[in-house]
């Protein structure tokens, strides 16, 4: 078994887990690469756990637990976050510590009771509320919808740490390294904005709203529940958060289509084509019937075009791309320049559809609109290009 703990600073302690069997975050998302559950263990004049893991790993937990307490009994779990995930190996820390006061907020309370029956030894905090465990303070933030509405951080007063829960977090497993000085950022940034826009993102205003109250917090490090530690420089993880959460998107063009025989790839084939021509130099293509909508959500919150097309199916969008779409419109995704195409055979419906999920969105539309009737035209090709031109144009204006 695993037994592999990590000291942080003097009576601070990384306990977390590793997770590579589980195919879907949330049961929707990828976890290609995995997934950590970050736990924390202070174990100074008084004992504090923070937060658990998901209850898959908890003999792991457990196990890191009493390597470090011995005989020492835990006086403290903070629970910063509900979702079970964090809190699922609650109960058999409780069983283990049956004395443990538990602390959080009262809907973290709600949640307690509701999800594990457990009830009493609990502490109530709000906000600006302080932990006293004798050599260091504990005080806690409210940050509800952070995503969860009981969501809430600690700041460790003594080294100047954020024990953020699921802000500053992010997928993957961390593959040996636990610090952000240790990894390779150029594998994780694009799985911790795939975390932010595909688990977070819905909730940007509140983001936003909590990293203003954080502001005035002499931050040296973040502590999250999933990612690695930001012991060097916890400032980028903010930047990345603060950039993420006002919608800022880089120079670039997401090209998403729906296609049953190829007729509308061929269109968008065109459409990149030209992009590049116009010296648009990030460019993404997906099929959207091969690539999961997380990886295309990822994308398309980092770039700022975003061109859609979709063959006609039972006279409107095809399946696939209906997801993708909702999934859009779920996570309230804005700030882009939105162009538009599509085949039928028989009868319209696709472009129509796209036309009407641009109506219901704050982006910039670009009208020429292209439906092909089975094969595109030369003349069809034609308008295809004038799309990407029109892009290329509006992204360098």
């Amino acid at each position: 078994m695993n037994t592999l703990s990590v000291k942080i600073t003097d009576n601070l302690h990384y306990i977390g887990v590793n997770d590579r069997e589980t195919h879907l975050f949330e049961n929707m998302w990828p976890l290609d690469n995995g997934i950590s559950y970050n736990s924390y263990l202070i174990d100074g004049e008084k004992t504090a756990l923070l937060d658990t893991v998901k209850i898959t790993k908890v003999d792991n937990l457990l196990s890191k637990l009493t390597g470090i307490l011995g005989d020492r009994k835990l006086d403290y779990l903070v629970i910063h976050h509900m979702e079970p995930d964090h809190s699922g190996s609650i109960k058999s820390v409780v069983d283990m510590y049956p004395e443990v006061t538990l602390v959080g907020n009262k809907k973290t309370q709600d949640f307690l009771e509701a999800f594990y029956g457990i009830t009493g030894n609990f502490l109530e905090v709000k906000e600006g509320d302080s932990l006293d465990l004798g050599d260091r303070k504990l005080t806690f933030y409210m940050t509800p919808m952070v995503h969860w509405p009981e969501s809430m951080v600690s700041f460790d007063d003594k080294d100047k740490i954020l024990f953020s829960q699921d802000a500053f977090g992010g997928f993957g497993a961390l593959d040996g390294p636990i610090f952000d000085d240790e990894i390779n950022w150029d594998f994780y940034e694009s799985e911790t904005r795939r975390y932010y826009s595909n688990i977070v993102g819905k909730h940007s205003k509140q983001v936003q709203m909590a990293i203003k109250k954080l502001e005035k917090l002499e931050i040296s490090m973040i502590c999250p529940v999933h990612g690695p530690v930001w012991r060097s420089k916890p400032e980028k993880i903010i930047e990345l958060y603060d950039k993420w959460s006002k919608y800022d998107t880089d120079e670039g063009v997401v090209i998403v289509y729906g296609t049953m025989y190829g007729n509308t790839s061929i269109m968008a084939e065109t459409i990149a084509r030209v992009l590049a021509e116009e010296g648009i130099k990030n460019i993404k293509m997906y099929d959207v019937s091969k690539t999961h909508v997380s990886h295309i959500i990822n994308e398309v919150w980092k770039y700022k075009g975003l061109i859609l097309g979709s063959c006609t199916y039972n006279n409107g969008l095809f399946p696939p791309m209906k997801h993708l779409v909702n999934v859009i419109q779920m996570n309230n995704m804005r700030n882009h320049i939105l162009g538009v195409f599509g085949s039928y055979s028989w009868s319209g419906g696709a472009v129509k559809s796209l036309r009407g999920f641009a109506e219901t969105c704050e982006y910039d539309f670009i009208e020429n609109v292209v439906e092909a009737k089975c094969s595109p035209t030369v003349e069809d090709l034609d308008k295809c290009a004038e799309i990407a031109k029109e892009m290329a144009k509006r992204l360098k204006a």
